[in-house]
């Protein structure tokens, strides 16, 4: 299996399935001399861990990170990372109904084509988002790195409800106050309601996370095929369950006019307005970075569904197991991480554009 691996110079490696011994990763690249924070760390990892709310799965883990080298006495040694992240609460069981049969909208189908008979289906094996607390980690080391730049994920849509408000007038001390994580506390409870109801239907439900970077310095990102913005939309676009991924002014920028949309400059370089959302030709202007990312509705329902199994056979099927009912508010730690690993990954190449 390739396609384990995120990142150029700042490079994460995952490995491990669901309902394996372990997961964990590799970090390649991470400059020596970081002073690392592992309390920092650890709490990145329970803010997307499972069973922490009533609004989440209810698999209970404690997703301690263990570092096997490359930090020593606190300190980064610029050597590679590892790190393993024990399972301890895997429910094998649950997912034996599924041994011959494909779950719809799942990747039970697609990796059985692909790699053949061979496949750890319990909890999705290598397609579980549980794979995600190894980016996590690699996420938060990056977070370090960048002492600067600041990252502010939050939930601003589940279902029909969506938060309208700009992000420049949300006070994002109050994301870590609810179990939704959303900055507003009146639209928090709305969406805590609603997915509970959704919970007792047995069913399931999308939303958005959007983040904000700030402190990102002008220059980030390089021409044509790797600019910045194509690079934070496929390390989204990698997050389980994302459908889609818009920044700056997004799809709402294609019904403007130029002299609507256009950025005009103040006289240090900043501009009046951001609808660029931070990148300009590609590459960072300086300005806050902003996008949102889509989240489809998990796809274990329990609910009776039909499907097929390997012989083609029509098949009824109910969800089993401990599974999300909507995965934004655990999504949004993951969301940072990965903004956090593309940001690191485009400095640290940066220190080669000039000589």
């Amino acid at each position: 299996m390739a396609g384990n691996s995120f990142g150029k110079v700042f490079k994460l490696t995952t490995f491990g399935e669901s309902h394996g011994v372990a997961i964990g990763g590799v970090i390649d690249g991470c400059p020596a001399g970081v002073t690392i924070d592992l309390d920092a760390i650890q709490a990145e990892l329970d803010r997307r861990k499972p069973g922490q709310s009533a609004i989440v799965t209810q698999r209970k883990e404690p997703d301690t990170v263990e570092f096997l080298s490359g930090i020593f006495e606190g300190v980064t040694t610029g050597t590679s990372i590892g790190f393993v992240i024990k399972n301890a609460n895997q429910k094998s069981k649950d997912y034996s109904h599924i041994k011959d049969s494909f779950r719809p909208s799942h990747a039970d189908y697609t990796y059985y084509k692909k790699y053949g008979d061979v496949r750890d289906y319990r909890g999705g094996g290598r397609s579980s988002a549980r794979e995600t607390a190894s980016r996590v980690v690699a996420g938060a080391v990056a977070k370090q790195v960048l002492s600067n730049v600041s990252f502010n994920a939050y939930v601003t849509g589940v279902g029909h409800l969506k938060l309208t408000t700009p992000y420049n007038e949300l006070d994002f001390s109050q994301t870590e106050s609810n179990i939704v994580r959303c900055p507003d506390l009146k639209m928090a409870t709305e969406m805590e309601s609603y997915i509970k109801q959704i919970r007792k239907e047995g069913d399931t439900v999308g939303g958005i996370v959007s983040c904000v970077i700030s402190g990102v310095p002008v220059g980030l990102g390089e021409p044509v095929f790797d600019r910045l913005h194509a690079e934070l939309g496929k390390a989204m676009l990698s997050i389980n369950a994302v459908k889609g991924f818009q920044y700056g002014s997004g799809f709402e920028g294609a019904a403007l006019k130029g002299s609507q949309h256009n950025d005009l400059f103040n006289a240090d370089g900043t501009t009046k307005t951001n609808l660029s959302g931070g990148i300009q030709g590609g590459i960072s202007n300086g300005m806050d970075i902003y996008f949102d990312v889509a989240f489809k509705p998990v796809a274990t329902i329990m609910q009776d569904q039909n499907t097929i199994d390997k012989e083609g056979n029509i098949v009824k099927m109910q969800g089993k197991g401990r599974h999300d009912p909507c995965v934004v508010p655990r999504a949004v730690p993951i969301v940072e991480a990965m903004a956090a690993l593309v940001i690191v990954d485009y400095m640290l190449q940066n220190r080669a554009s000039q000589l």
